[in-house]
């Protein structure tokens, strides 16, 4: 590739990327990227994965169990009578009691199998089972809660970063007519038609407008930085389109609520059942357990029952060999008393959780209820701020008119030029805080997808 291509094909990525980083970004793409990018998502996609493999691990408890050795020593062989009680420090030992006691060693090995297999358990092992299968489904309503939660946050920023760029909007236009005010003060000073006073007024008027401005600026930029933290873009490529976002949206009828479906309701089910799964684990604790078992081996000696040792390499090589098959139950009798202190604990923990639903289906109720009277609240704050704007546009014609006519001092034009640009914000934010009610019932409701469709209508 000659180096006119290397640049022409530099400038066209430019270009590309020019493009990528002025192109809105729409709500539904936030989402999108917040729900890809996040950590936190990842995170609890990889416990899930996790408890995953916890099943198929419970799942093996249904195999049977092999457990092979083969070892080779070389040791003495004096053996006496004598009862050992179960330790790990002696050695055990085959053999007759020779009546020696000498330091002769001999070769020995062994090398075998044993299969153990549980045929049936009074349902253990699927209780189990099912307790890891109850982590599996905590572990997806964990993630579900988390990706909600991310996307409530993320859409609360995109709003919040819309209400900035409003306000700034409106300071911007605050600065311009305090601006040409003080333009018009100056030019009138200037012909000693008013005092030098008025002029050092409206310079501090306009610092203020800019002030105002600047400050509107940095909080736009912070606002900024949270949503890049979400979806994963640098703060510098982000920017929005409000045009939807300044339309108040249709009147709707609010649903009921229904608690059990927020995704933070579902979680805590998730946590009770997986309690109950604990439970059915502990009652079925205390059962025999039976054992179907098989095993294999042969041994190599170098010495012979007479203690003679046949030296050389004798005895390296397993020569005697062995088969049994059989059945054991094995049953902790006394273990009941503590079985059962457990599943006391276990059924306490039972109804705690089950308070915690009850309590969190309490909250979500109270947070709805919040949410609609906010939502009704800001409805009639917008459908009064279009009137307090007009008021405010006109009083402000009429001060400029007043204090050009020398009828009106500086103070009432300031001040009417105060109250327009909060009026515009205000008017700005109201219809924003309609869509922010909307949000708000949607995450009591734990279902933002339907606000975010809205939205990018």
């Amino acid at each position: 590739m000659n180096s006119t291509a290397k640049a022409l094909l530099a400038i066209f990525a430019a270009a590309a990327g020019l493009r990528c980083q002025t192109a809105p970004l729409t709500l539904a793409q936030a989402v999108e990227g917040a729900l890809r990018n996040y950590p936190s998502i990842q995170v609890s996609q990889e416990q899930i994965n996790a408890a995953a493999a916890g099943i198929q691990l419970a799942r093996t408890a249904y195999l049977p169990r092999l457990d092979a050795l083969a070892q080779v020593n070389r040791a003495t062989r004096n053996n006496v009578f004598g009862l050992l009680l179960p330790q790990s420090v002696l050695s055990s030992m085959s053999g007759p009691v020779l009546g020696t006691n000498n330091f002769g060693t001999a070769f020995g090995s062994a090398v075998g199998g044993l299969v153990s297999w549980e045929p049936f358990d009074f349902g253990l092992r699927q209780a189990n089972v099912d307790v890891a299968a109850a982590a599996r489904a905590q572990s997806e309503a964990v993630l579900k809660r988390t990706q909600f939660e991310v996307v409530v946050a993320t859409v609360d920023a995109y709003l919040t970063l819309a209400a900035a760029q409003e306000t700034v909007r409106a300071a911007q236009a605050g600065v311009d007519r305090a601006d040409t005010i003080a333009r018009t003060i100056k030019a009138l000073v200037n012909s000693e038609l008013r005092p030098g006073a008025d002029a050092s007024r409206a310079d501090a008027e306009l610092a203020a407008a800019r002030t105002q401005l600047i400050q509107a600026e940095q909080a736009t930029e912070i606002v900024r930085a949270t949503i890049a933290q979400f979806v994963g873009l640098p703060p510098s490529q982000i920017t929005i389109s409000t045009s939807s976002l300044l339309q108040l949206p249709p009147q709707q009828t609010v649903p009921a609520l229904d608690a059990a479906a927020n995704p933070i309701a579902l979680e805590q089910s998730a946590v009770v059942e997986q309690a109950q799964a604990q439970l059915r684990v502990l009652e079925r604790s205390y059962f025999p357990r039976f054992y179907l078992q098989g095993s294999a081996y042969a041994r190599g000696t170098g010495a012979e029952v007479n203690g003679k040792n046949l030296g050389g390499l004798n005895g390296l090589a397993p020569s005697v060999q062995n088969y049994a098959v059989g059945f054991s139950v094995t049953f902790p009798v006394f273990d009941l008393a503590a079985i059962r202190a457990r599943e006391a604990q276990q059924s306490a923990t039972i109804r705690a959780q089950a308070a915690r639903s009850r309590q969190i289906a309490t909250d979500l109720r109270a947070q709805w209820n919040r949410a609609v009277a906010a939502l009704e609240g800001a409805r009639r704050v917008a459908a009064n701020t279009p009137v307090q704007v007009a008021a405010a546009s006109m009083a402000v014609r009429q001060a400029t008119a007043r204090y050009q006519a020398g009828l009106a001092n500086i103070d009432e034009l300031a001040e009417a030029q105060r109250l327009l640009t909060q009026s515009e914000i205000d008017d700005a934010l109201a219809r924003l805080g309609v869509w922010r009610g909307l949000l708000g019932v949607a995450t009591a409701a734990g279902d933002i997808q339907p606000f975010v469709a809205e939205v990018g209508k």
